[in-house]
């Protein structure tokens, strides 16, 4: 028989396979990108054009060079390893929500000319959830979680900001959206007309 300890040990070793085995992911894709002279930078979304729609998804796996992506590493691997920490079938529903979201926003109001890619967006996404996630659940211990990522975290808000043009606050800020919408999205469900539940 399990205990709950083995639980969360079990869900902890999960989301760190889950998130470890994603950011290895991103680091093969930058090798090949970097070994075919950047060809993988077109799967980059360029804004307002119907054929780039496709690339809305592998935006946020490719990256601009390994500077680029050294700087998203370390906040997608705590950030995604404590959401995570709910189940991986959560996680991967909230990641979805969340790129999908920014990259939509990247595609529609980003600068004529402009080519975006990288995991920016999900991070800001995923503080967004992790904030948002105790409130819609009403799970104390989220709430405290969300409060102590914030403290961490809570100086990237800056980045949804438009102040460097060289940096896609489109994707930041609709990353940001996109991780509260998840959290509405995927709050644990409760029975038909049942009110709120009550703060655990």
């Amino acid at each position: 028989m399990a205990n709950g300890s083995g639980g969360s040990g079990t869900r902890a070793m999960a989301a760190g396979k889950l998130i470890v085995g994603w950011v290895a992911l991103l680091w093969l894709l930058e090798a090949v990108d970097q070994a075919t002279d950047n060809a993988l930078d077109t799967f980059g979304v360029e804004p307002r054009r119907v054929d780039e729609l496709v690339d809305v998804v592998p935006s946020a796996f490719m990256h601009f060079g390994f500077e680029h992506l050294i700087a998203n590493t370390l906040p997608l691997l705590i950030l995604g390893f404590l959401a995570a920490l709910r189940g991986v079938g959560r996680f991967l529903a909230v990641a979805a929500t969340i790129i999908v979201v920014s990259g939509l926003g990247v595609w529609l109001i980003a600068p004529d000319g402009s080519n975006t890619a990288g995991a920016s967006g999900l991070i800001f996404g995923l503080f967004g959830y992790l904030l948002a996630r105790g409130f819609v659940d009403r799970r104390i211990t989220d709430v405290a979680l969300g409060s102590v990522v914030a403290v961490f975290y809570g100086s990237i808000l800056w980045g949804v900001l438009p102040t460097d043009t060289g940096i896609s606050w489109q994707g930041h800020l609709f990353g940001l959206i996109g991780g509260i919408v998840a959290a509405r999205l995927t709050a644990e469900p409760r029975p038909a007309g049942e009110g709120k539940p009550a703060w655990h």
